[in-house]
């Protein structure tokens, strides 16, 4: 394979100077908790929570942003080059990521560990195998489905229902030819569907559960299936909780990596952004709090599922609250929002970024919502105009909301300051944290709620499975759950073509499920892939390894 001797974002790490881990549990003074994986990355013992004295009341910085295209807006690297940043200005803090999933690294995306002059290291491993979270995560999912399948084949004592199975297999992988299969022989024999691992409901108890104990709780809630007269089956009824709580012993302790200019960062979890919540682990967030001052959370997608998760389904629960959001943008995002061509973004148009921007105008207002401080932050990229960038500037300063150039790609921390400093002044502004919905309202009317409020929809209306699935899950005192809508990441509505900021559309509620162990309930507006298919040229095509152990096409 020929390639390219193009300054990529590996060869700036490889150029760069990483330090053992163990400058890095030094800078935090928490060498007596670090369990080493390697010289750059370590595990962090969740006793720390316990011996730890100081409080969790660090502020936390919440990186959203505008509803993604498919160029990207670089929240991640905003994330990782504000944390730079604030180091910088003297404000001590970890940024707490998630983990790039394999499946859409070998697919679409390549490397989800930032880029450039802010990117996570080693990006190499966090971007691969890394500390064998995900695997564990896997097994664990799939331990449990094995042992179902088990006790159906031995006699089937608690009268499960084959057709009313509900956990799925899962793999860290793109593979449509897993989204139908048959599984089992004879009598047991039956259609399934795998998932991809971020998607599984293990994955959002481990970024969910606050301690050992609160997993292993919540593990035994999982439900699998549903006898023939409706009751649900859980992991403890099968017995299979404590083994699943064995193998994740390991994976529930946080990550402890650096960033390109030698600054911690703990990557842990990876939760998918429409069926589950989209956040790092709580305690990951939660030792973060103890370690520092300030605390940036990143969260998937943009404000309409990513950060209204967050603030309704993590912090009511945790008492991690905000001190403000960053809602991260770009040209050619708004660009896109208004209408342009992706092979006519690198052009000036002045025009499309106008129209454009009433999508980062529906996202500041659901921030704003909540009763969180806004800025806005501009993702710089080479073919913005000067022009252009003044209509966001302008824009924001219209409505006061704050605004910052950011050019951490280019510049690393350096490139953030002014943001970093726009967001020390903002936190402390006017923060009323209210979420839209109380827990012990019916799951309609949440939906209503968050249908109206945050996504901008008209009317919203079910499906007869939606509604056989809603009076079920109420009937079995779920109700009470938050709501975790999955629907598409490219549009506020639920049809991914309406760009822009689409008004009085109706959001048609196709089913919904409960996440008893996570804690909460899923419901679907449209088709969502939990297990997704590789591109016609997928990312893996352009990756490979020379015998020096030089890594091409990874990011």
């Amino acid at each position: 394979m020929n390639h390219q001797r193009l300054k990529s974002s590996i060869e700036i790490a490889q150029e760069s100077r990483i330090n053992p881990i163990r400058y890095i549990s030094s800078m935090l003074g928490i060498d007596n908790f670090v369990e080493l994986y390697g010289d750059y990355m370590a595990k962090i013992s969740l006793d720390l929570l316990k011996k730890t004295s100081k409080k969790n009341n660090a502020k936390i910085i919440l990186v959203t942003a505008i509803t993604p295209t498919r160029v990207g807006e670089g929240k991640t690297v905003t994330a990782i080059g504000l944390s730079q940043a604030l180091w910088k200005i003297g404000k001590k803090n970890i940024v707490c990521l998630r983990q790039p999933s394999l499946g859409p690294t070998f697919g679409i995306k390549g490397g989800g560990a930032g880029g450039s002059r802010s990117q996570l290291q080693p990006m190499q491993e966090i971007n691969l195998h890394f500390t064998g979270d995900f695997h564990a995560i896997t097994s664990a999912n799939n331990l449990l489905a094995a042992i179902l399948d088990n006790h159906v084949f031995h006699g089937n004592e608690l009268k499960i229902d084959l057709n009313k199975v509900s956990w799925r297999r899962s793999l860290d992988m793109d593979d449509r030819a897993l989204r139908r299969v048959i599984i089992g022989t004879d009598s047991t024999k039956r259609e399934e569907s795998f998932q991809i691992t971020a998607a599984s409901e293990v994955m959002a108890v481990l970024c969910m559960a606050q301690n050992f104990d609160d997993l292993k709780g919540r593990l035994a809630r999982l439900v699998v299936a549903y006898t023939n007269d409706g009751r649900p089956i859980t992991a403890s009824d099968l017995m299979a909780h404590g083994a699943m709580a064995l193998l994740l012993k390991d994976a529930i302790k946080p990550n402890l990596v650096q960033t390109l200019e030698n600054t911690p960062a703990l990557v842990h979890g990876g939760p998918f952004g429409n069926v589950a919540h989209g956040a790092p682990t709580v305690i990951s967030i939660k030792m973060a709090s103890k370690l520092t001052d300030y605390v940036i959370v990143e969260t998937g997608f943009g404000s309409d599922l990513g950060a209204e998760k967050f603030l309704h389904i993590v912090c009511p629960e945790t008492g991690i609250i905000p001190s403000v959001a960053i809602i991260v943008v770009s040209i050619r995002a708004l660009k896109m929002h208004g209408g342009m061509l992706k092979e006519d973004l690198t052009r000036e148009n002045v025009e499309t970024v106008e129209k454009g921007i009433v999508n980062l105008e529906k996202h500041i207002q659901n921030m704003e919502q909540f009763g969180i401080p806004v800025v806005v932050a501009l993702n710089k990229m080479p073919a913005d105009t000067r022009a252009e960038v003044k209509v966001v500037e302008e824009f924001c300063k219209k409505r006061k909301t704050q605004f910052a150039e950011s050019d951490v790609f280019e510049q690393g921390g350096k490139g953030g300051v002014e943001l970093a400093r726009t967001v020390i002044s903002t936190i402390g502004k006017e923060e009323h944290f209210t979420p839209l919905y109380k827990r012990n309202e019916g799951i309609k009317l949440k939906v209503h709620k968050i249908a109206k409020s945050v996504y901008g929809a008209g009317e919203v209306v079910y499906t007869e499975v939606a509604e056989n699935a809603i009076e079920r899950i109420e009937s079995l005192g779920f109700g009470g759950l938050p709501v975790c809508f999955a629907k598409t990441q490219f549009s506020l509505s639920d049809d991914p073509k309406k760009v822009g900021r689409p008004e009085g559309f109706t959001l048609t509620v196709t089913n919904a499920t409960v996440s008893a162990g996570a804690g909460f309930t899923v419901v679907y507006a449209g088709e969502i892939m939990t297990m997704l298919g590789l591109p016609k040229s997928p990312a893996a095509e352009k990756m490979d390894i020379d015998a020096e152990g030089r890594i091409y096409g990874l990011f």
